[in-house]
């Protein structure tokens, strides 16, 4: 049985997913999305965690009726039609939409967070379903937030997607620590549920409240909010 929050020591190690945790969200761009591709504004309805109603797709995804993959890929082609263009990927469209300055696409208050936990002796890594395949290893050389990074367990390089059990127990063997000593955090419940699984600490992040979950997250991990907000 998992440990409940007041019973659980505090995190020596914190793990991230990449998307949407660290990056900012596609779906929280949309309208700058359809400026840059000249689309009429509220073209794009579908907002995935943010109001599941709005995204077939995205409950097919939590649902596991289909993968992360397959969601981003149709979002990607989708999206491509739109301004008249076939064959789009999903780094194609971040091409597009976002991918200028690598170090535009992070949360500013995310890489405050990480800044301030590799401070206090926190290890930090990421688990991701796929970031170098959606990003492209270039771009993401010149990001600055991973570049303390203890351990980067990217699906994109062993194919294992969370929530299978082998993607939570390589990270914890990258950190080098207790799973129990660990602090998880994503953006879906699924992915949370299968860290509760593998023993983990965890967090879901809620999209809907971006500045309360990273304070959250740093009240667990017993960081100055000051140095984060």
């Amino acid at each position: 049985m998992a440990q409940s929050r007041l019973t659980q020591s505090p995190p020596q190690g914190l793990l991230l997913d990449f998307g949407s945790v660290i990056s900012v969200s596609v779906f929280e761009r949309h309208r700058d999305t359809e400026a840059v591709l000249g689309l009429a504004p509220g073209t794009l309805t579908w907002m995935g965690p943010l109001a599941p109603e709005t995204d077939e797709l995205w409950r097919a995804m939590q649902q596991d009726r289909i993968s992360e993959r397959d969601y981003w890929a149709a979002r990607a082609l989708e999206l491509g039609r739109l301004v008249g263009e076939e064959g789009w990927d999903m780094l194609t469209m971040l091409t597009r939409i976002r991918q200028v300055d690598p170090n535009a696409v992070v949360r500013p208050q995310m890489a405050r967070l990480i800044e301030a936990a590799c401070g206090q002796g926190i290890a930090v890594g990421i688990l991701t379903n796929e970031m170098e395949l959606f990003y492209g290893k270039d771009f993401l050389e010149r990001m600055e937030v991973l570049r303390p990074m203890r351990a980067i367990v990217d699906a994109t390089h062993n194919n294992i997607l969370k929530p299978d059990a082998r993607a939570y127990a390589m990270a914890i063997e990258a950190m080098r620590l207790a799973p129990d000593r660990i602090l998880f955090v994503d953006d879906q419940f699924r992915n949370v549920a299968g860290a509760v699984k593998a023993g983990l600490q965890t967090q879901y992040f809620d999209l809907r409240d971006i500045d309360g979950n990273i304070a959250s997250i740093a009240v667990r991990l017993q960081l100055n909010r000051k140095e984060i907000a």
